[in-house]
Formats: structure tokens, sequence, C-alpha cells
């Protein structure tokens, strides 16, 4: 396969996607409480910021109708899918409000809580930030639960799990 050289613009926005794609991310499902009921949204856009104090960070995109809600939300939790979880992971990618059959509980904020996943990270919104197409939403966390297991991973446009844990 031929390498590519470009910079970034007007018609290489697949390109840069692609190019982008090539490395691999944990996937995570964050919630919150939304003026209207619940709301899960699917993210790879997500790290950690900083240890002290606790902050992470997630990107959601400006055109999604659920932006609003979750920069505006003063409480949400991410959650670190296993490998199992694909359907979790395409569940709140199509669709926000749906947690039928989802296993999940209630914070005492109203945010849900998933059930079987690696890492939860409950959050409070520390900052949000305008960058580009996206929103910088900056968490502090709160209380952190973990299970050991394999993450679900997204890459190069597929998802797929670590082999060899």
């Amino acid at each position: 396969m031929d390498s590519e050289s470009f910079s970034p613009g007007p018609g290489r926005e697949r390109a840069l996607r692609t190019a982008l794609g090539a490395f691999a991310t944990g996937v995570t499902v964050v919630t919150c409480r939304g003026p209207d009921g619940p709301l899960g949204f699917t993210a790879n856009s997500f790290t950690s910021v900083s240890l002290d104090p606790a902050l992470v960070l997630w990107c959601p995109a400006i055109l999604s109708p659920r932006h609003d809600a979750f920069v505006a939300a003063p409480h949400f939790s991410i959650h670190v899918l296993e490998a199992s979880q694909l359907a979790v992971s395409q569940r709140f990618a199509e669709q926000a409000e749906d947690f039928d059959g989802i296993d999940h509980v209630d914070s005492d904020s109203g945010v849900p809580l998933l059930e079987g996943c690696l890492t939860r990270l409950d959050c409070r919104h520390f900052a949000a930030h305008g960058a580009g197409d996206h929103t910088i939403v900056l968490g502090q966390i709160d209380h952190v639960t973990h299970h050991p297991g394999a993450p679900l991973l997204f890459a190069l446009g597929a998802y797929g799990k670590l082999t060899g844990l």
C-alpha cells in the first residue's frame, strides 16, 4: 500500500479521518441526565488529563443533537466498555434516550450508571471549551469503579478486542 501525504483542509476530510482512525482507542459511553431524562453517547474521543486534580475529557460533536445537554450537564459518567459490550456501544451511537434492556441504575444526581463496564468514572462538570466542530468537556472525577477484563476497541472504522490478555 502506498503512503499518502497531505495538508488537512477542504476536500481532505475523509483522508484525515482515515489517518486519525489508525490510532486504536477504547470505546466509552458517556451518560448524563438531560432536561427530558437519561441520555447516552458513544464516544472514543476520551482521554485522561490530570491525576491531581483527577480530570478527564471527552469531545462531543457540536452538530450532535445531544451536544447541548451533555455540555450543560452538571454531572456525567464515562463508562469504558468491556469487549462483550459491542451492542451497548452501537445502541448509544444511534439512540440517546433508549435505555430499554440496558442494565443500569440511576445515581443520586440521576445519571444512568451502566452495569458490566470495565471502568466507570463518575464526574462533575469542570469546564467546556469550543474546539473546531467539537466541544472539549472536562470532568473532575468524583468516584471510580473498576473491574478487570478486556476492553472494546475501535480502529480503522471497525470494532475489535485485544488478544493475548
